[in-house]
């Protein structure tokens, strides 16, 4: 169904979701180049799993990235739970996961470019006290929201903290309340939500009719665009942050391991911890293997909203 112009978010929201589904994406480990990079980099250190994930990131290659995650047997299992339904995953890494149908939808609907920046004009042009207010309310909120989950381990909230915290600070320095760039920003998003041939309209159907490989591959592209947008017209280059990242191995006992990620986001140098763990001779991110597994019961970040 078409979006009435009355009905249509403002662009600024859409700007904030974008912010809310960075904090998810700049979670994703990177690290330095050392001379290996490439898809077929095999994970048999944990600095070398993390390599091999910041390849498929800076690829903008989101199915590549799910396959370097998991080992084969649980990729395979999640992969089957998309098509019944029981996982997004890795689109649960994203706090915005279950919204992701209806942002594509309302970017997908006819004269969607118009509308949107309409309501931008009437509602945020040139307001940029509003603006930054509702970055801070966000900020705030959100903040509040990751202190509160008791089931998200130290490490997790601590990183999450920090870049939510950057991301803040760069909105509120970015020129959001600018018009020109909010509508070449709608106009390559709305482009690239439809060249993703995915029907947004039918909701969650739509990616389990899909499956994982193939909605995670029409995805990519919009990812990359929405990427390049916030560089060109709002300044966040989130290669760069992919690229400059450092990766230093604190500890391995057995089958698990700690390694520290420093990047910069924005004008913050983000300090972090991730645990790892070896499967089969290979080494993974612990958190994702952990989700991924219980995505497959509909626990935790796995439960796929309805349409």
């Amino acid at each position: 169904m078409r979006l009435t112009r009355r009905r249509s978010p403002p662009a600024l929201l859409l700007l904030l979701a974008v912010l809310a589904l960075l904090a998810g994406c700049a979670r994703s480990p990177q690290a330095a180049d050392d001379g290996r990079a490439g898809a077929n980099v095999r994970a048999d250190t944990p600095t070398h799993a993390v390599l091999r994930l910041r390849d498929r990131l800076l690829a903008h290659d989101a199915p590549g990235f799910a396959r370097a995650a998991l080992p084969p047997a649980l990729h395979a299992q999640v992969a089957a739970a998309w098509r019944e339904g029981r996982s997004r995953w890795p689109l649960d890494e994203l706090p915005l996961d279950a919204k992701l149908p209806a942002l594509l939808a309302t970017l997908q609907a006819p004269g969607a470019e118009t509308d949107l920046l309409a309501g931008f004009r009437r509602q945020f042009a040139g307001a940029d006290r509003d603006i930054d207010q509702a970055v801070r309310t966000l900020v705030v909120f959100a903040g509040e929201y990751v202190q509160a989950q008791a089931d998200t381990p130290p490490h997790e909230r601590e990183h999450t903290l920090q870049v939510l915290a950057a991301l803040g600070d760069w909105a509120l320095a970015a020129p959001l309340a600018d018009p020109g760039r909010a509508r070449r920003f709608l106009d390559a998003l709305a482009a690239a939500a439809r060249r993703s041939g995915i029907p947004a309209a039918r909701g969650q159907a739509a990616f389990a009719d899909l499956g994982m490989q193939a909605s995670l591959q029409r995805l990519s592209p919009f990812l990359a665009t929405l990427m390049a947008q916030l560089r060109t017209q709002y300044g966040l280059d989130l290669d760069a942050s992919l690229r400059g990242l450092r990766v230093q191995l604190l500890e391995q006992t057995g089958d698990q391991a700690r390694v520290r990620l420093r990047y910069r986001l924005g004008t913050h140098e983000i300090d972090a911890v991730v645990p790892m763990v070896r499967l089969d001779g290979e080494w993974y991110v612990a958190d994702y293997v952990r989700r991924a597994r219980a995505s497959l019961d509909g626990a935790g970040g796995g439960r796929v909203a309805s349409p």
